[in-house]
């Protein structure tokens, strides 16, 4: 699937019979400040107009099921897409089988996919900086039966490094877990620096021996024509990153 109106298709080299896209703003059925492909229902917008966007994404993408929606709560926990239920509380989500649609919400934070080389693993994560200083990528990777070497790993629609500021709190958690965070931080304003959170995501994943990664190019804070943003809009929609195997 290449890049449309309402998605972005991953470009990452993985097994075939892998799926998984990043849904963009445009093209749903909420309205101001929502608009317009809304899919988090938590958010304070129509819950008629959210189920409406949710039953056209599926129907656009041709889904094998419903994606099991999540509660995220900035954690490490992860959950099985095979026996979830819509609305459990976790910040990741894995299936081993075809057909189990994996997804996270995201408007800032970091939407990670991961996938091993045979094809028959995937899971999806929501890594804000609270979940990826919790180990919600070690968790997650902790899911599979495979070596961090025979892992794929696409880093989504996330905010930039020269958007995201960030105190001393958030930075001293990262060095304390490995000193060599501090190269994701860059000194602005007086005790504050401006985090790379992609940078710290790939640190995290190759300390895991992860080093087949893409993405990561994008901001979600600069270009609002195509992304929602929490930090530049306050209220404002979610969008969907999933992956899953064909059946």
């Amino acid at each position: 699937m290449a890049e449309c109106c309402d998605w972005i298709a991953p470009n990452w080299r993985v097994p075939a019979g892998i799926r998984a896209v990043t849904t963009l703003r445009n093209g749903g059925y909420s309205q101001q400040p929502f608009d317009g492909l809304n899919l988090g229902d938590h958010v304070g917008d129509d819950p008629v107009a959210v189920m409406r966007n949710r039953q056209r994404l599926c129907q656009a993408l041709n889904l094998p099921s419903e994606p099991a929606w999540l509660t995220q709560i900035h954690s490490a926990k992860v959950v099985d897409a095979d026996v979830v239920t819509n609305g459990y509380e976790a910040d990741a989500i894995s299936s081993c089988i075809p057909g189990r649609v994996c997804a996270v919400l995201t408007a800032d934070c970091l939407p990670l996919l991961l996938c091993n080389q045979t094809g028959d693993c995937v899971a999806a994560v929501h890594a804000g900086w609270r979940g990826l200083a919790a180990g919600v990528i070690e968790a997650t990777l902790d899911q599979f039966a495979d070596p961090g070497s025979d892992i794929m790993a696409w880093l989504g629609p996330a905010i930039g490094a020269e958007c995201f500021e960030v105190g001393v709190g958030v930075r001293d958690s990262f060095m304390q877990h490995n000193p060599e965070a501090e190269a994701a931080f860059k000194p602005s304003r007086a005790g504050h620096w401006l985090a790379d959170i992609y940078g710290l995501a790939r640190q995290r994943l190759e300390a895991c021996g992860v080093t087949s990664v893409w993405g990561g190019e994008y901001c979600t804070v600069t270009d609002k024509a195509r992304f929602y943003s929490y930090r530049r809009d306050g209220q404002t929609g979610r969008m969907a990153t999933l992956i899953w195997i064909d059946l």
